[in-house]
């Protein structure tokens, strides 16, 4: 199935905001002009709690408010719980903030655009293709 949107993960939005050209800044540009890009609040969080200053934080919040915003419900928070489950069964452990960032690119039939091998775990999540762009 298609995905209907892509949700940028915090390492493309950090490569994004970066001086210079990059593959990957040039693909999210891409995606900017001609897709549906959406923000949740785990990306949001881990932008925020690494800037620096705050004519940093101005930038990022203005332009993460221009995005479609998606948000965790009393569904989603039991479907991370699930994921999470089923990788600790399988010895795996991955951080809070990408489960429920799988989370809800699943339930809102999103793609991924990262470089984190962490979602790569969960078969349900569809990946943006980034093969040749790093």
């Amino acid at each position: 199935m298609k995905a209907s949107g892509v949700l940028p993960d915090t390492c493309i939005w950090i490569e994004y905001f970066k001086p210079g050209a990059s593959a990957l800044k040039q693909t999210l540009e891409r995606l900017l002009l001609n897709e549906s890009v959406f923000v949740c609040g785990p990306i949001l969080y881990e932008l925020v709690q690494g800037l620096k200053s705050d004519k940093e934080k101005t930038v990022i919040v203005d332009a993460m408010k221009s995005l479609e915003y998606i948000e965790m419900s009393e569904s989603l928070w039991i479907k991370a719980g699930e994921i999470s489950s089923t990788l600790r069964k399988s010895g795996k452990t991955l951080p809070l903030s990408d489960i429920l960032i799988a989370a809800l690119v699943i339930k809102n039939n999103l793609s991924i655009f990262t470089t984190d091998k962490h979602f790569e775990e969960i078969k349900e999540v569809l990946l943006y293709p980034i093969a040749g762009i790093q």
